[in-house]
């Protein structure tokens, strides 16, 4: 299946060594995952070495540069070519990394085994999903699995073992029988191909449509009389 906005018809393909970044540039505007998989590939390192400058636990900076790649792919017409890709690239790190801490900030905890104000009651909300929760995380289930099936096994294998199975990228690369940096390339490509097949069951708000999850646990306070 040819990736989204991409031609119906297929043609011969250049190699990476042939193609410059500005073709990859044109070429993943057309749709094409796998020429911005190869762009990626270039400064994903780079990338994640910034992010992770930014926010210190690993995995957090990595679903962040992720989060960054997906909307470059997204916002790519709004590179205009007047500096260059890998800072117009850098800023969407950042700006996503800036983006989490800041909401991180604004999380606020309050123990219930710290003293406070007699005029406060408070509330504990319910922690258990509901029958609509569960459902929802059934069809989305279903959702996830129906579009994997569908992504090429080339990427499909690399998403299964690491994001599904959950072993560690050098037991995918042995698995696969690639290079590390290959399966991590593969990685980004296959997540940014699931995203724009979910992308279709989106509202508004884009991918966090569906993984939205009513906020279970917090506790609700009111001011007495």
């Amino acid at each position: 299946m040819p990736p989204p906005g991409a031609g119906g018809k297929s043609k011969p393909r250049e190699t990476t060594a042939e193609r410059s970044e500005e073709e990859l540039i044109e070429l993943a505007r057309l749709g094409d995952t796998d020429a911005f998989g190869e762009l990626i590939n270039h400064h994903y390192f780079t990338c994640l070495k910034r992010a992770s400058s930014l926010i210190r636990n690993p995995t957090d900076a990595e679903d962040e540069v992720q989060n960054a790649c997906w909307k470059a792919f997204e916002r790519l017409s709004q590179y205009r070519g007047e500096g260059t890709f890998a800072a117009w690239l850098s800023r969407i790190v950042e700006n996503q990394c800036l983006m989490r801490i800041r909401e991180e900030r604004q999380a606020h905890f309050l123990y219930l085994d710290q003293s406070s104000e007699s005029s406060v009651r408070l509330e504990l909300v319910a922690q258990i999903p509901g029958p609509e929760d569960e459902l929802g995380d059934q069809q989305l289930e279903n959702l996830l699995k129906r579009e994997i099936a569908r992504i090429p096994p080339l990427l499909r294998n690399v998403m299964v073992l690491s994001d599904i199975e959950h072993l560690p990228m050098p037991d995918v690369a042995a698995r696969l029988g690639v290079s590390i940096a290959a399966a991590k390339s593969r990685l980004g490509r296959a997540r940014v191909e699931l995203r724009a097949r979910l992308k279709k069951h989106c509202g508004r708000r884009g991918v966090s449509t569906l993984t939205h999850k009513p906020q279970y646990g917090r506790l609700a306070y009111t001011r007495g009389a």
